[in-house]
């Protein structure tokens, strides 16, 4: 396993594992967070996952830029690359309809595929989420079919919706909030996967799956209504990947 630490100022080390955007790579990631997250190592303050690399935030007054990296080093040992790890698989309902979909019609345009194509692709993959940035929820999935890869809108949008979901080149994902955007909106999801209410306001972390599935503008509103009162709850189950 190829891994370096780079300092971050006076309470950061970054753990940076192979230059690549791989599955194999982001679950050496996800299990060094993962163990040291269960270890609760005196010190550690923070921890950020990104595709490749693992931020570890500290407090240099209970532990030194050098235990730290010792320990770090003797965990990563442990760790095989191959390995089998829990996760959990969250499923998503997305309603593509017309009045949510308002760049379909360019991704179809660019792909060649129909509307019916499009979504049917769209929610067959189980996609891995990498990392969380840009905004507070947002996911960065990897798996999306190379037959839906549409580039970003030439003129990003000034706000788009909370709850949109956008294929930007050979990525898809959720808007977490309302925010300026260039990613092509296809559809839009009832569920809020940020809540800054509760106690843990991002409803997935990096390691976890997504999956997207189709709802009606009837079945959109009906969860909707469940997630406004509080009596929704996302479906999801823990799988072995």
């Amino acid at each position: 396993m190829i891994y370096s630490f780079l300092q971050n100022g006076d309470c950061a080390v970054t753990v940076q594992f192979k230059n690549e955007i791989s599955k194999e790579v982001n679950a050496c990631v996800t299990s060094l967070s993962d163990i040291i997250s269960k270890k609760k190592i005196k010190g550690v303050v923070e921890l950020v996952p990104a595709f490749n690399c693992l931020t570890v935030f500290y407090d240099p007054c209970v532990i030194s830029s050098k235990g730290l990296i010792k320990i770090l080093s003797a965990i990563i040992k442990t760790i095989k690359v191959g390995d089998s790890r829990p996760a959990t698989l969250y499923k998503i309902p997305v309603c593509y309809d017309d009045k949510f979909a308002l760049d379909m019609d360019s991704v179809c345009a660019h792909t060649g595929l129909d509307r019916r194509q499009v979504i049917d692709i769209h929610t067959s993959c189980d996609y891995l989420i990498y990392m969380l940035g840009f905004l507070p929820g947002f996911a960065y999935l990897g798996g999306m079919d190379s037959r839906i890869v549409t580039p970003r809108l030439e003129e990003p949008r000034l706000e788009i919706f909370e709850g949109a979901v956008g294929i930007g080149g050979e990525q898809t994902g959720i808007y977490p909030v309302a925010s300026p955007g260039g990613w092509r909106l296809i559809g839009k999801t009832p569920v809020r996967v940020y809540d800054k209410d509760k106690e843990n306001p991002i409803l997935y972390k990096a390691g976890d799956y997504i999956r997207f599935y189709e709802i009606d503008y009837a079945e959109y509103q009906r969860i909707e209504d469940l997630v406004k009162s509080g009596d929704y709850q996302v479906e999801a189950e823990e799988v072995v990947l």
